[in-house]
């Protein structure tokens, strides 16, 4: 197994069947497209159901499943203890970053959100619906 596929959080193995709840914040996450996000507030508001908390303990239990890096803090900050992993993701997909202030702890750059944010609409040329 690599290490992509184990949980954001380094759990464990997931149950054989998942609530439904999290069936559809991991429907969403897997909507997003590279290179873009969504705040785990915005997961719940596009689901219109749950909040923040429920949606970041979903991807933290299951959330390995899906482009867990994709379903980010509303600051644009990283995901603690998985800031190099969810960097090398943002790198490879375009995903727009801002430096680091040189007095941040660490120097990570952060999550460009005005320009990475995905307002869940579909991709010009591609129909989807949601839940």
């Amino acid at each position: 197994m690599s290490q992509d596929e184990t949980d954001a959080t380094g759990g464990g193995e997931q149950p054989a069947e998942l609530p439904e709840y999290a069936e559809r914040v991991l429907d969403v996450a897997d909507l997003i497209p590279p290179g873009r996000v969504m705040t785990y507030g915005d997961v719940a508001e596009w689901l219109g159901d749950g909040g923040p908390r429920q949606v970041g303990r979903v991807m933290a239990l299951y959330g390995s499943a899906v482009p867990w890096w994709r379903v980010v803090r509303a600051d644009g900050a990283l995901l603690p203890g998985h800031e190099l992993r969810a960097l090398g993701h943002y790198r490879a997909e375009g995903t727009p970053l801002r430096d680091a202030s040189p007095r941040a702890d660490g120097h990570l750059p952060r999550l460009d959100m005005r320009r990475a944010r995905w307002d869940g609409a579909p991709a010009p040329g591609r129909e989807e619906s949601h839940t």
